[in-house]
């Protein structure tokens, strides 16, 4: 039995479509703003007590994983996320609407991130969040995308149920 979609698959892929674009232009926004704010001269900004503003080119995927792995792979990864996304937004039958956003929530983040390593050659990082002297790897509202969208598909899978027809 394939789950059912609270809504029609046409509007359904319009509004993770946006999802995606919405990811893609604030991840692009922001970096662009970073590049001329952070990064020249390169400078660490203090926001709040727990995170700061830092210019970092990572060269790997996100969280600065595989970042040793050569300049291809991480690339190659992120094609792979985004193609992978975006079958699931328009081809692929019987998935949830959660499925669905955390696939486009993913393609934006990939997307973002691709350019970037066509652009420069590696990715834009610029947000570094922090406990006392513990840092997490910075990352950027690409990487977030992709975290966060791969959490939505990940509960969707276990919180939202198949129906059966009554």
């Amino acid at each position: 039995m394939q789950p059912q979609d609270d809504i029609s698959p046409g509007p359904l892929r319009r509004r993770v479509t946006i999802v995606a674009l919405a990811v893609l232009v604030a991840d692009m926004v922001t970096k662009q703003v970073m590049l001329g704010w952070v990064f020249d001269p390169p400078q660490r900004v203090e926001i709040l007590p727990f995170l700061n503003f830092v210019p970092v080119w990572n060269p790997g995927i996100s969280f600065g994983m595989l970042s040793n792995g050569g300049s291809a792979m991480p690339f190659l990864l992120s094609f792979l996320a985004f193609a992978v996304a975006a079958w699931m937004i328009w081809k692929a039958p019987g998935f949830r609407p959660g499925e669905r956003l955390g696939a486009g929530l993913i393609a934006g983040g990939a997307i973002g991130n691709a350019i970037d390593r066509i652009r420069f050659g590696k990715v834009v990082d610029f947000i570094d969040v922090y406990v006392q002297t513990w840092h997490w790897p910075a990352f950027n509202i690409a990487d977030a995308g992709i975290t966060v969208g791969a959490l939505i598909w990940i509960a969707s899978l276990f919180l939202e149920r198949e129906t059966e027809p009554t």
